[in-house]
């Protein structure tokens, strides 16, 4: 597994303060800047692919499309991860933010309390690798 670092609390303090938006995501405003604190190399994408696999694979299937047995079929379109044109709805800082908190509807379950925050952050690294470029 990823080692936990002495950086990630202060993440979790601003998650704290978090307001739910109309989408139902706790996310904080300076999420949109929050970059990956890790080194995004092939051993983090792989340790991320194996936590999407235990944790996210079931919704989001095993490409990201969505197509999962326990995916949502109203809201298949949100749970592909491959979409390239909401990358910019979703930089790191998001995602992390996403799989931390999670919704209620469209169901995302949250992985704060299962997940380290590296877990969590390979599981973004690995996320963001399925986007389709064009």
């Amino acid at each position: 597994m990823v080692a936990v670092v002495s950086r990630a609390p202060e993440v979790i303090a601003q998650s704290a303060q978090a307001k739910p938006n109309p989408s139902g995501w706790q996310i904080p405003p300076e999420a949109d800047t929050l970059k990956n604190p890790l080194t995004v190399d092939d051993k983090l994408q792989a340790a991320g692919k194996k936590i999407f696999k235990d944790k996210c694979e079931k919704c989001h299937g095993p490409g990201g499309l969505g197509d999962g047995p326990d995916a949502d079929p109203d809201a298949m379109e949100d749970m592909d991860l491959t979409v390239a044109k909401r990358a910019a709805r979703n930089p790191d800082g998001v995602v992390f933010y996403k799989v931390m908190n999670g919704r209620r509807k469209p169901k995302m379950p949250a992985f704060k309390e299962e997940l380290t925050q590296d877990q969590v952050w390979a599981v973004v690294a690995y996320a963001q690798s399925l986007r389709r470029t064009k």
